[in-house]
């Protein structure tokens, strides 16, 4: 019996390998760029070796995909974990036959916009969704700026304007004024979406991300992640922590907001990671994903809860309730950690790394994470897209991780060549 996986996230391909052995599995991945995986692959247990075959095919070819399923010995499940093949993999999966999530419901969720208007139709955000039309230029006349006014008078500023399909914090344009608002709206003319452009109110306060696991409408809130963001303009993703220690009464608030904004949503059965600012009012939605977190949450819960988390996703591909929603572990049962992305200070041809033989003396068992290869061109360092790698340490508590974390990833520099501007 085999469980495939439409490509999967950069890291935690071990765990699932495990979790698809330990349930008498075979997984395959179907992947268009094995090099993705390069860590993963270099670090695989002895286990998930024996279980692993991987399948290399265009995944953005929902035909080429379905040939290649259609191929693999006694399919029994499809896992999809990511956001950009997850309307794909809904489809593949209903066309196969096999357990999955409603695709209309995986379309929803791909839509920031659309949430965000359905949120505030059910009084769940204070905030509505404008689809705008990206103004070519940046005139000083507003009236010569339609899409510009029309924020103005419909959502007002502070706004945000985002790609209702982005990943990665691509295509993200925090704006306070007028000034950076057209200049916004430029920049979105010349660039390609994923979706379409909205504007939404900016809702300030820290950022976090419920990590929560459901099952037929049941929603298990298995930890709040904390989030820190760059300064702006840019928005990429700095540091994060794991499980966050809120006072019980303000986690069992949590726990209701998410569990209903999920239900409104329609997400009723996986793995969500709701992305959601605590402000002075209480918590706003930023997104949701019908995923385990990026870059190293997925361990972050395996380390805190004790176990491997990514038996539930095995368990939901099967169609069968996952063993988690009823296990007596909490996040307190591990250590916490925390984890800092590393980033160059400039545009440029990847080298290598410095500080890294240098790790081991600090405390919390620091660990190096690469998501990319020396001779790597680092184009984009606004968003996640410029990420060279992840410190990872532990702790007692979440906030001692990021410490560790913080004054670990601090000795640690990328080594980038700079492009020539001559």
């Amino acid at each position: 019996m085999t469980i495939a996986a439409l490509e999967a996230l950069t890291f935690g391909l071990g765990r699932l390998a495990e979790a698809a052995g330990g349930a008498g599995h075979r997984l395959c991945l179907l992947t268009g760029d094995r090099a993705v995986y390069r860590h993963e692959l270099a670090h695989l247990t002895p286990e998930a070796l024996a279980v692993l075959d991987i399948v290399d095919v265009d995944t953005f070819d929902e035909s080429a995909c379905a040939a290649a399923l259609a191929a693999v010995y006694d399919l029994r499940g499809l896992v999809n974990s990511t956001d950009t093949w997850s309307v794909p993999g809904a489809d593949l999966a209903a066309k196969l036959g096999l357990p999955g999530p409603d695709p209309a419901a995986v379309r929803l969720l791909r839509d920031k916009s659309r949430v965000r208007a359905l949120l505030h139709e059910h009084g769940l955000s204070r905030g509505r969704a404008l689809t705008v039309c990206p103004d070519p230029a940046a005139p000083s006349d507003p009236a010569r700026a339609p899409a510009a006014a029309e924020i103005l008078r419909e959502i007002g500023l502070p706004a945000v304007l985002k790609d209702s399909a982005g990943t990665s914090s691509r295509n993200v344009w925090p704006v306070r004024d007028e000034q950076q608002l057209h200049a916004a709206l430029a920049e979105a003319a010349q660039r390609a979406f994923a979706g379409r452009l909205f504007a939404e109110p900016f809702f300030s306060g820290p950022v976090y991300s419920a990590e929560t696991l459901s099952w037929e409408g049941e929603t298990r809130l298995l930890g709040v992640l904390s989030r820190q963001m760059s300064p702006e303009p840019s928005v990429r993703e700095e540091a994060a922590a794991f499980p966050v220690a809120f006072p019980d009464p303000e986690l069992g608030l949590l726990q209701d907001w998410v569990g209903r904004v999920l239900a409104t949503a329609g997400h009723d059965t996986g793995f969500a990671h709701v992305e959601f600012v605590l402000t002075a009012e209480g918590p706003e939605l930023v997104e949701i994903n019908r995923r385990i977190g990026g870059a190293l949450v997925g361990e972050a819960l395996c380390r805190a809860l004790g176990t491997n988390v990514y038996e539930a996703m095995v368990d939901t591909a099967l169609g069968r309730r996952p063993a988690l929603l009823d296990s007596p572990a909490d996040a307190s049962s591990g250590p916490a950690t925390g984890f800092v992305l590393v980033y160059p200070d400039w545009r440029g041809t990847l080298t290598g790394w410095t500080g890294l033989d240098t790790l081991s003396t600090f405390p919390g068992s620091p660990e190096w994470y690469p998501t990319a290869v020396p001779g790597r061109h680092v184009e984009h360092l606004a968003d996640q897209r410029g990420c060279t790698g992840i410190v990872l340490a532990e702790a007692a508590t979440a906030e001692l991780a990021l410490h560790r974390a913080l004054s670990a990833a601090g000795s640690v520099r990328p080594v980038v060549a700079a492009d020539d501007e001559g």
